[in-house]
């Protein structure tokens, strides 16, 4: 199973003949290749797996998919309270 996360791009550039781009994480600037979406634009979302931007996706996608993550860190802080 892989976990892609959504990002918006912020910046895209070339390096060294492969494109790239920042890519905004709720906040946190990250580093992904762009190669597997060229047609991506600044403003674009994008699920991102280890480095690598997999696919473009919509911003109500994006944030959907950011609450569901939320939700499972808030859980899982839950728990580990309880069993402190």
């Amino acid at each position: 199973m892989c976990l892609g996360i959504p990002g918006k791009i912020i910046e895209i550039y070339d390096n060294n003949d492969l494109l790239m781009g920042k890519i905004d994480f709720s906040g946190v600037t990250r580093e992904a290749c762009l190669a597997y979406v060229p047609e991506a634009k600044v403003g674009d979302y994008t699920l991102v797996h280890v480095g690598f931007a997999l696919n473009l996706i919509s911003e109500q996608d994006a944030q959907e998919t950011l609450d569901i993550i939320r939700q499972i860190v808030d859980v899982n802080a839950e728990l580990s309270q309880e069993m402190d």
